[in-house]
């Protein structure tokens, strides 16, 4: 099976759709939908599946974004992404639910803008280009990001 036609599996699970339904749509046979479905833990009605993934989210069994497996280290913090992409877009979609405890605000010295930073509360410039200008006046020319 491809990676499509698993995520389909999965998604019409989710929804509530039967084995049959699925293989008609798939093109494949009624028992290959279902023992896939025994592989990855969607047996059952679809409420039941909808409350195994849930739980499994819960417990770090699951992506908290895409629903997909996740593979635990043996060691660490527990995961609750499949990658950084996941974690990214579940952040997006949630910011009210991220604990950002060492966030500040400054007005920039150069500019006089106001920013908001993230775990430096001893900042002053609102960007790498204020603190230049505020620093050297302005004359970058002997400045520059590459030797000669």
């Amino acid at each position: 099976m491809t990676e499509q036609e698993e995520q389909l599996i999965f998604e019409m699970r989710q929804k509530g759709t039967g084995y049959k339904a699925i293989a008609t749509v798939l093109g494949k046979s009624r028992d290959a939908v279902r023992m896939y479905c025994r592989r990855n833990g969607l047996t059952g009605n679809a409420e039941v599946v909808a409350l195994n993934i849930e739980e499994q989210k819960k417990r770090h069994l699951r992506c908290q974004n895409c629903s997909k497996k996740i593979e635990q280290k043996e060691k660490g913090r527990m995961r609750k992404f499949c990658s950084h992409a996941c974690r990214h877009a579940w952040w997006d979609k949630h910011p009210e639910e991220r604990a950002r405890k060492a966030t500040y605000t400054f007005t920039c010295p150069n500019c006089q803008t106001a920013f908001t930073t993230y775990g430096n509360a001893k900042r002053k410039y609102c960007s790498h280009e204020c603190y230049i200008e505020s620093r050297f006046g302005g004359n970058t020319d002997g400045l520059s990001k590459t030797s000669d």
